[in-house]
Parts: C-alpha cells; sequence; structure tokens
C-alpha cells in the first residue's frame, strides 16, 4: 500500500522538534535533529576522506532489560516473532538531496545509540562516496567489510541483495530508474530487521511501489 510522507523522525529515539522536508539539492536537506552537524574523523582501516566515522560504541537504547517475573519458577521467555514486520519511515526528499537525508537519518541513528553494525544503507542512483572508495580496493575487501558487520555498509540497489538482514536499512531514492527504486524498495523492507527509513520523493516512491508494499 502506498507510504504516507512523515516528518524526517526516528521513531525509535529521535529527540527535539521535528524538520521540514528537504526539497533539493540547492536548498537545506531536512535533518532529524536540530543542531550542526559534527565533522566525522576518519573510519578505521585505510585512510580515506570518504568514509563516514562511526561514534564511540554506544549501547543501544532499544534493547530490551529482562524484568523479573513473580516468584515460583521462571517462565521461558517468549521467542521474538521472525515475521514481525519492520516500522517503516518515510523522509521526504528530491533526488538530489536523498543521500544527505539518508545520512542525517544515520547519524541521528548512532547518535541514538545504535551500533555501527546495525545499519544498511542502500543508494538507487550514484553510489555512496564510501562505497566508491573501498570498491576501488576490489570486491574482495569491500564485501570483507559487510561480513565483518561492525561498521555501516553502503551498498548500490544493484548488489544490495547480496548484504545480509541488520536491525535498520536506509534507502536513499537518490536517482536511477523507477525499475531499480521498486526492486531496492522491497528488497530493503527484507533485509530490515526493526526499522525501515526511505529517503526519497514520496510521489515517485509511492507511484514505483504501488501495493508491494
Amino acid at each position: 500500500m502506498p507510504l504516507i510522507p512523515e516528518e524526517p523522525q526516528i521513531h525509535e529515539s529521535a529527540q527535539g522538534p521535528r524538520a521540514t522536508p528537504a526539497s533539493g539539492r540547492n536548498a537545506p536537506t531536512p535533518r532529524p535533529v536540530p543542531g550542526p552537524r559534527p565533522a566525522a574523523p576518519p573510519r578505521p582501516g585505510r585512510p580515506g576522506p570518504a568514509r563516514p566515522a562511526p561514534p564511540v560504541q554506544r549501547t543501544p537504547r532499544d534493547v530490551a532489560v529482562a524484568k523479573p517475573g513473580p516468584s515460583g519458577p521462571t517462565a521461558p521467555a517468549a521467542p521474538a516473532s521472525a515475521s514481525a514486520t519492520p516500522q517503516i519511515q518515510l523522509i521526504p526528499a528530491s533526488p538530489g538531496g536523498a543521500l544527505d537525508a539518508a545520512e542525517e537519518a544515520v547519524d541521528l541513528l548512532l547518535d541514538s545509540g545504535r551500533a555501527p553494525g546495525d545499519v544498511l544503507v542502500i543508494t538507487t542512483g550514484e553510489q555512496h562516496p564510501w562505497a566508491t572508495h573501498e570498491l576501488s580496493f576490489g570486491e574482495a575487501s569491500y564485501w570483507a567489510q559487510h561480513d565483518a558487520g561492525d561498521d555501516v555498509f553502503y551498498a548500490d540497489a544493484s548488489v544490495a541483495s547480496r548484504a545480509t538482514a541488520r536491525p535498520v536499512v536506509v534507502v536513499a531514492v537518490n536517482g536511477g530508474s523507477d525499475a531499480a527504486a521498486a526492486d531496492a524498495l522491497p528488497l530493503a523492507l527484507s533485509r530490515a530487521g526493526a526499522l525501515l527509513i526511505v529517503c526519497g520523493d514520496p510521489q515517485r516512491i509511492n507511484s514505483v511501489l504501488g501495493a508491494g508494499v
């Protein structure tokens, strides 16, 4: 069913006033949180200005803490539902501003306590600079970082089917064909364990999704 555009917010842990939608690359991209964006130091590993940097390790806020039950034999914990549908959030942005909006969403997720390895970012148009930089060292090195699972991973929609599931998937509809977007969005939904964030033009996203999601 079509997505309903929402203000840029992350329901799990976003705080503060909501931002207005982005209208294009020349206009400021909608920021999920107020305040200037801190400069990101290089990520560990190979030097490269294009690598986004993770913050210091944080404890995820959304990890449920088991509470003691009533006195007596302890009842076994109910297993988590593997078929639970992830929450879907739409951040309106133009194709030129979708990648910036996705970056802001990632920053907010990390600041709210998400581990970098919890996040997968998929682009439908131009590759993220980090992916371009890492692929320059070869696909083996690029996918080895994916398999390590300790950092945010950026993948083009054409290869995203190789990526494994992560708790949060962010899609930047930053160009590409409607067919690429139509393939990427259901794939992203299948890879998202708890939250799917889609950054792009709401009208286009709804038109390519139809009743697919």
